[in-house]
Formats: C-alpha cells, structure tokens, sequence
C-alpha cells in the first residue's frame, strides 16, 4: 500500500480546499517522498525548442502561486504549469468553491483565480532560475476579475515573468472570472494575441531564449468559435493550443451529490467531449499547431487517445485527487504498452494518427 492510499481517507475527511492546502504545505516541506525515475527514450518529446522527458504535465490550478514545481516535477511530471497568475493578489470567490463528485470521479471549483500576485509569484520563479533548478516550469496567466482593462492585465503578466518560465500560457477559458470567456470571441482574440506577441518581440534584446506563447481555450465552443480561434492563432503564429479548461455543461449526466453546483467541472466525465474538442482543433489548424490535451486523463490509454487525436502533450490535475501522485507513473508505463503495441518508437509518431 502506497502512502497516498494512506493519506486519502483522511484529505478526504477535509474539506477540499484545506485538504489542497496541506498537500502543498507537505510539498514544501519535503514530505511526500519523490517519485522521480528516468523516463524511457521513447516518452521524450521535443517542442519549441523545449526537451520534455515525458509528455505527461501537470495542468494549472494545483500551484497557483509557484510554491511547489520542482516538488512535483520529483513526482515524474514531464512538465509543470504554474498558475493561474493575475498581477494583483486577489482572494477569489466566496468559500466553499470546491466539491469532490467521488461517485464521477470529478470536481466543480468556482475559485476565481484566486492568488497571491505576480509579485510574489515572479519572486519564486526568479528564484528557481537564479538556482538553474532543471525541468520545464510554465506560467499560466490571467486578469484580475475587477480589472477595468483585462488584456493589459496579460499584457502586464507577460512582461513581467518573460524571462523567468519556459513557456506561457493565456488563460482565457475559466468559467469563474465573469467575462474572461469573451476573450475567445474573434476580434477580442484578435486584438489580445496582437498586443501580447507585440509584448514579446518588444522583448526580445533581453531574452537568451524566447518563451513559446500558448491559449488555453474552452471546451464549450460551437462549430463557428472553434474555427474563429483557429483561424487567430493561425494568422498570430501562437505557438500552442491548449484543450481544454473545465465545462460549465455534463450537469446532467453526473451521479454525485454536488452535481448541481456552479463552476467549472473538471475530471472523468470531461474525457470524450474534451478530446473531440482537441482532434476538431487539429482538423481546424491543420496539424499545424502543437496542442496540449487536458481533460479526464486517469490511465496511459486515455492519454494516448488523446495524443491521438492530436495532443503533442497531456496534462491532468483532477485525477491526482482521486488517485495520488502514483498515478503519473502509472500513465507514463501504460502509455509506453500503447506506443509500443501499435509499432512507435516515439510519441511524435503516434500524434495525430487517429486523423490518418
């Protein structure tokens, strides 16, 4: 028995926000043991210059302010994103705003980008690179949910950390933030990815490398938006799509008894709708576009279908609360049987083979 299985009746004995704020402060401390092993050659996978060990991530959301990256890259991440960040420290939505759906194996959080600034958060990353710690650290970056001037507030957090994370991400998709979704819509898009990109090339004299730009987009997008957000990314040369955030929908397919709470619900049953998403935005980029698949991932062979479909790399969060850090190395060994099943020697061969 594993110390997770320990550990789960009593974190679930908590409410889930405390039980998430013991799981880092352990982090932190150097408790949970590490679970780091060197990945097989055929996990590797090179993107934006970029070598990932292995193409399994953890998604935003569980290191908000960049307290514990190098603690869960131990765990066996190939990858690890931090955030989501907003320049100003903000408290978040009112508690509670986390539910466990234990009977869907799922979550719905309505936490509003709750952090402790870009302050704080810059400090640690600039700390960690001051340090030359290895591994591939991103930053995930959002407005404030009172800013009178949202994409400014992306603008700001671009800026301010572009020398200090390996990529970026533009989360422009939680439900929480009233508004933030309208980023997605053409013109906003158009406008937003303009001014960001202008905000790197401004930069790019005092950068030794320069960071890949990624959006991170919803899943409840019809046919119209889906191609509208392909067609920006194309003409902005944005390099990497993330698919995808969490649902506002699936209410009524859910078995537990917060299925009726307000947020964004993340988890199992997001798998399939999830992965559509992702393989008709490979469709709609022509493969052009790296994409990242998020979305329900608990075993190897639902990150290999989401590779797939046309995932370069996979990340999940919500399957850690229900099955441990363990998990990542289960993932990474289930995915390698796929590869090799079906005659891979590598992951890039194996992206997009659903749509050959």
């Amino acid at each position: 028995m594993d110390i997770f299985s320990l550990a789960k009746p009593l974190l679930f004995a908590l409410s889930p926000e405390t039980a998430h704020g013991l799981v880092i402060r352990l982090l932190k401390a150097g408790l949970v043991p590490s679970a780091h092993e060197r990945d097989d050659d055929a996990l590797r996978t090179k993107l934006w210059g970029l070598e990932f060990p292995n193409p399994v991530g953890l998604a935003a959301g569980f290191d908000k302010n960049a307290e514990v990256a190098d603690a869960m890259l131990a765990q066996g991440f190939g990858f690890v994103e931090t955030g989501t960040v907003t320049p100003r420290p903000q408290p978040g939505n009112e508690k509670p705003r986390i539910f466990r759906l234990e009977k869907d194996l799922a979550v719905i959080n309505r936490l509003g980008f709750n952090n402790r600034g870009l302050e704080a958060y810059m400090a640690r990353l600039a700390r960690r690179r001051g340090l030359g710690k290895p591994g591939i650290v991103g930053a995930n970056i959002g407005a404030n949910k009172d800013s009178d001037d949202p994409i400014q507030d992306y603008v700001t957090g671009l800026d301010r950390l572009l020398s200090y994370a390996d990529y970026f991400t533009v989360n422009i998709s939680s439900p929480n933030t009233p508004g933030l979704r309208k980023l997605q819509g053409r013109e906003a898009l158009d406008e937003l990815l303009t001014r960001l990109v202008a905000t790197r090339e401004a930069a790019l004299n005092r950068l030794s490398v320069v960071p890949p730009l990624l959006v991170k987009i919803a899943p409840d997008l019809d046919e119209a938006e889906k191609r509208d957000i392909a067609d920006i990314i194309v003409k902005h040369k944005v390099d990497g799509l993330i698919v995808s955030n969490t649902t506002i929908g699936f209410r009524e397919q859910l078995r537990s008894s917060h299925r009726e709470e307000t947020g964004g619900l993340s988890g199992q049953p997001l798998f399939e709708f999830s992965t559509a998403v992702l393989a008709d935005m490979y469709r709609l980029t022509e493969g052009k576009i790296p994409l990242i698949g998020v979305g329900g991932v608990s075993n190897g062979r639902q990150a290999y279908e989401k590779i797939r479909a046309g995932a370069s790399l996979i990340q999940l969060y919500s399957a850690l609360i229900y099955h441990g850090p363990g998990l990542v190395g289960t993932i990474k060994k289930e995915l390698l049987e796929c590869l090799r099943r079906d005659g891979y020697s590598e992951i890039s061969q194996a992206v997009g083979a659903a749509h050959r």
